[in-house]
């Protein structure tokens, strides 16, 4: 699977690719998790904010936003983390949580990343080095534990 990974400082999204975002986060944190709640969180276009995207061809198959330490209280913060259901099952995970090291070191060099992890992913991010902070705790009824690097 060829994928083409573009990070960009939300000034700099076309309103194309914000659709495709919002689609698929919908898509799959709405729809496919049948979690009822306000996915549009009001921090896409705020203070440094990027969004990692991979795209094949002309359909947006993998995504990630990183939160800039400035306003995460100290942490670069990676969350809406998602895989088109078409995508699944190739390893795109993987490259997408690559990038999303790479890019946070490179806009934020020596910063710690700090991630809300669904419970049962500890062991995945525990493969980047990623530790647990603090308690599980349920977000839309499914258990999720804070996990940090660096």
């Amino acid at each position: 699977m060829s994928i083409d990974w573009i990070c960009k400082h939300h000034s700099d999204l076309g309103k194309e690719q914000l659709y495709a975002i919002l689609q698929l986060r919908t898509e799959v944190f709405v729809v496919e998790q049948r979690c009822a709640y306000l996915e549009v969180d009001g921090q896409d276009l705020v203070g440094d904010t990027c969004h990692l995207m991979g795209w094949q061809n002309d359909e947006l198959k993998a995504y990630l936003r990183l939160l800039d330490p400035e306003s995460q209280g100290g942490d670069v913060v990676i969350g809406r983390v998602v895989t088109a259901p078409s995508a699944r099952g190739q390893g795109l995970g993987n490259k997408l949580l690559e990038e999303a090291l790479e890019q946070a070191e490179k806009n934020w060099p020596g910063v710690p990343v700090y991630l809300s992890a669904q419970s049962h992913l500890q062991d995945y991010y525990g493969r980047y080095g990623f530790l647990v902070v603090g308690e599980e705790y349920l977000e839309d009824d499914i258990p999720h534990i804070g996990m940090r690097r660096g």
